[in-house]
């Protein structure tokens, strides 16, 4: 029931993923800094709420939450159809509802990554991740593709209307799970604020956790500055109708689909620890080919570029989620999570900013060629940590009970065709 809950929940996302800013560039003829500020709106509640979302979680049964955050999110993005059909839908409006459905999204993300370890003992995490990858790698591939048919045809806010679909029914995959959830463990620090601090000391005194978020957050930064730019620029500087555009982001994703079945066997070949630097420096320099793509044919270059760069941060995920999962006290996992969440998640509505202010200054081609070029610069901090010398995580790292105590390392349980979300 959780694998089909993010099943529908990814399938609605990635049709937004099309369908809204589709809404703001063709519905509402909004420029490419309106496009990127909407970008920002989806993600700023990481940078507002994302460290006391983390300490909330952990004071509460997660499953319901995640329920209930999915009816929040069908709410709002149900409004934006909605409007269209009352002829009332502003920017003003695709605004609100980004940014709520970021809120909630914040507060789904850290439930879900921090229930999963409640419903599945250790040993079987990166299996039960693989299969959360494998399901959002089919949902990017499927998703896109079926969005921009649907814009093409029906217009964009039908498009939102199946993302609101999709999140209505992850809740109800979610209502029939039937695991038994224990009651949160009373937090020893007390107030909010010193569990926060609690859990910014836990990822910060940790050289690889550091070093982790270091990584995602340029990733980060640079991927939010192409989503805020992609749509003008694969509209309006190549010419792609919304069907081939939403075909081309669907091809980009067969990358992470492919990533998401290899991820298991290539960790247990190369070292669950040596490809957390290995699969970005690998596939980092494919991001060149966006800016290099052009009209007709030479369109094909985004997708191939996507693709591998996708494969690439899959493989990546595998070891490095699987890892903090395992790393970490179940009392904690909120609060760490959320933590890197926010270093990490925090760095995409700057990132969308930048996206949009460089696309309106000097063009959108001007904006990927930046986003390929800071892809070049993402596996920087792990070359420069001790992860550049291990093949496997150390043996000390393994899942961890509340009371502290660990078993081997996570690499041995890498049995699963697929990585960690």
């Amino acid at each position: 029931m959780l694998l089909a809950g993010a099943a529908a929940s990814q399938a609605g996302t990635q049709v937004a993923l099309v369908a809204l800013p589709l809404v703001a560039v063709v519905g509402l003829h909004a420029s490419a800094f309106e496009v990127g500020l909407l970008t920002a709106a989806e993600t700023a509640a990481f940078l507002l709420i994302g460290l006391p979302a983390g300490a909330w979680v952990d004071r509460v049964r997660r499953l319901p939450l995640l329920i209930r955050t999915d009816v929040v999110r069908a709410v709002a993005m149900g409004s934006v159809p909605l409007a269209a059909l009352c002829h009332v839908l502003t920017m003003a409006q695709l605004y609100v509802v980004a940014f709520v459905t970021g809120v909630a999204t914040v507060f789904f993300d850290v439930a879900h990554q921090s229930y999963l370890p409640r419903v599945l003992p250790g040993p079987r995490l990166v299996a039960g991740n693989g299969a959360l990858e494998t399901a959002r790698s089919a949902a990017q591939v499927a998703g896109p593709g079926l969005g921009g048919g649907i814009v093409q045809l029906l217009g964009p806010p039908v498009a939102v209307l199946a993302n609101a679909a999709g999140y209505l029914a992850s809740a109800l995959f979610l209502r029939g799970i039937r695991v038994r959830e224990p009651e949160p463990e009373a937090a020893a620090g007390g107030s909010l604020g010193a569990q926060v601090k609690e859990g910014l000391a836990f990822v910060l005194r940790h050289p690889v956790l550091r070093m982790i978020a270091l990584t995602t957050g340029v990733a980060n930064f640079f991927s939010a500055m192409l989503v805020a730019v992609q749509t003008v620029f694969l509209t309006r500087e190549l010419g792609l109708p919304p069907g081939v555009l939403g075909l081309m982001l669907s091809a980009s994703a067969v990358g992470g689909l492919a990533g998401a079945l290899c991820a298991g066997p290539v960790a247990r070949r190369l070292g669950q620890a040596r490809i957390i630097w290995l699969a970005p420096v690998v596939t980092g320099p494919f991001a060149l080919l966006w800016p290099l793509s052009g009209h007709g044919a030479a369109a094909g270059w985004f997708a191939l570029g996507s693709g591998a760069v996708f494969f690439g941060a899959v493989v990546y995920n595998v070891a490095q989620v699987s890892f903090r999962q395992l790393l970490c006290p179940d009392a904690l996992l909120g609060r760490m999570n959320a933590t890197l969440r926010f270093m990490v998640w925090g760095t995409m509505p700057l990132g969308a900013l930048a996206g949009g202010a460089v696309a309106e200054a000097a063009g959108s081609r001007a904006a990927v060629w930046v986003c390929a070029a800071g892809f070049l610069l993402v596996p920087v901090p792990l070359l420069l940590s001790p992860l550049r010398k291990l093949r496997d995580l150390p043996a000390g790292t393994g899942p961890a009970a509340a009371d502290g105590t660990a078993s081997g390392p996570a690499p041995e349980a890498a049995d699963a065709p697929g990585a960690a979300v």
